[in-house]
Order: structure tokens, then sequence, then C-alpha cells
């Protein structure tokens, strides 16, 4: 059996959705090959990074408020439900995605930073509102 922590690095790497760590600042440090290839930013680029790198910038003021009031309560409005937003790509193309977020706390309960869990569901917005576009028409 491997170390802990490697196997959990694995899981991360793995897991079929988009995984972004941010500590309290907003800094990715978390960032698995899922986020790569929905967002197009490889982990050099986007570790260190700010989260407005993925967030389209008239999302970002709305975002901030929420993550600072977020970090200042230890909670979260959207907690685990999943929520339909934009989020940019590294060719600068708009995605809808559909993210979860969780806070993560260390072992006395202080909020360290935020998770979140991301998926493109572009295809799928599109292809519904082409459909209500045809039942309009």
């Amino acid at each position: 059996m491997s170390h802990p922590s490697e196997l959990d690095a694995r899981i991360i790497d793995d897991v079929a959705d988009a995984l972004i760590y941010s500590d309290r600042a907003g800094a990715i440090t978390r960032w698995n090959r899922a986020s790569t290839t929905l967002f197009g930013f490889s982990a050099g680029e986007a570790l260190g990074q700010n989260l407005d790198l993925i967030i389209p910038e008239h999302l970002r003021a709305a975002h901030w408020k929420g993550f600072e009031a977020a970090l200042a309560t230890g909670a979260m409005k959207l907690a685990g439900r999943p929520t339909l937003t934009r989020a940019l790509h590294k060719s600068g193309r708009k995605l809808y995605i559909e993210m979860t977020f969780a806070l993560v706390r260390d072992t006395g309960g202080a909020v360290v930073g935020s998770v979140a869990m991301a998926r493109d569901v572009t295809e799928r917005v599109e292809r519904e509102r082409a459909a209500r576009l045809a039942q309009n028409s």
C-alpha cells in the first residue's frame, strides 16, 4: 500500500471532474489533469495563479464577494449544490460549467481554503438553448 498522501494525489489527478483548490487568498494550489483538459491551462500555468485565471471578468466582483463572505462566516450558500456558471478557457472561449464548492478546514476547524469540482456542460446548455429556440419559432 502506498503512502496516503501519494494515494490522495493520484485520486485527485485521476477523477473525471476538474478539481481546483485555492487558499484563503484565492491562489490556486491544486489543479488536476481534468482541470487542464477543461480550462486549457497546464498545472504549471495555473498553480500559484489567482482564481481570476478562469473567472470571466463580469463575474469576478460577485465571485470575490461570495468568496470573502464564505471565509468570514465559514459557510457557503451553494455548498455541495451544483451551480451552473460561466468560466474562461485559456483560448478566451467562455464555457458553461457545473460547479460544486466546499470550504476546507484545518484540524482546529479554521477555514484554510476552498475546493471546487467542475464539469463542462457547454454542449448540453447550447443544445437545450437551440431546442428552446426551435420550439419558439
